[in-house]
């Protein structure tokens, strides 16, 4: 498998806002599926609310590259304030999604021609958790919008992740994201 095999995924956040907790879900997820995963955060200013990469690489074979993402395959934005400071596709492959947590994607495009993919993510939080938590109906819609992740994985390891309640409704987020991309398809 050479390098185009893996693929790349970059997500946009803010301190607090569980980006992390994204990367390792959806790394655990492509493990449960039998590939190998890497993920790991990137800080500035280590505070809350301030912004902050994470990222995950996915393949069938071992991952030795351990440098930041700097061309994706893959962008999950969960801040979209994030898209007025920063170019947050920046790098993303002409043949690239984005998923951004955003209700709509009215003036909104990839400069680089990718697919850009809007999710009310915080809206389905909210009503399903009880909280604006995006970044688990985040991780559905992106297993829908890039085919790289089933969403029965992602739903087992929020099962193994999160304490009975919250495990419960975080899946029901992430298959309500999941259905929210399936349907625009």
């Amino acid at each position: 498998m050479g390098a185009d095999a893996v693929k790349e995924i970059r997500i946009h956040a803010r301190a607090g806002q569980g980006a992390i907790t994204v990367a390792n879900l959806l790394g655990a997820a492509a493990f449960v599926e039998g590939k190998y995963a890497l993920t790991f955060p990137h800080f500035g200013a280590a505070r809350m609310g301030a912004p902050m990469n994470a990222f995950v690489r996915v393949s069938d074979e071992p991952i030795r590259l351990r440098s930041q993402i700097y061309e994706p395959d893959f962008l999950i934005v969960v801040d979209p304030t994030l898209i007025e400071s920063y170019n947050v596709f920046d790098g993303l492959k002409s043949d690239g999604a984005a998923v951004v947590n955003r209700p709509t994607c009215e003036g909104l495009e990839s400069p680089n021609a990718g697919t850009v993919v809007c999710v009310p993510a915080s809206e389905i939080a909210d009503e399903v958790i009880g909280r604006p938590f995006a970044n688990t109906t985040l991780l559905g819609a992106f297993a829908a919008a890039s085919g790289l992740i089933s969403l029965e994985s992602v739903e087992q390891v929020i099962a193994e992740r999160f304490a009975e309640r919250l495990a419960e409704t975080n899946a029901k987020a992430a298959k309500r994201g999941y259905e929210f991309v399936a349907s625009q398809q």
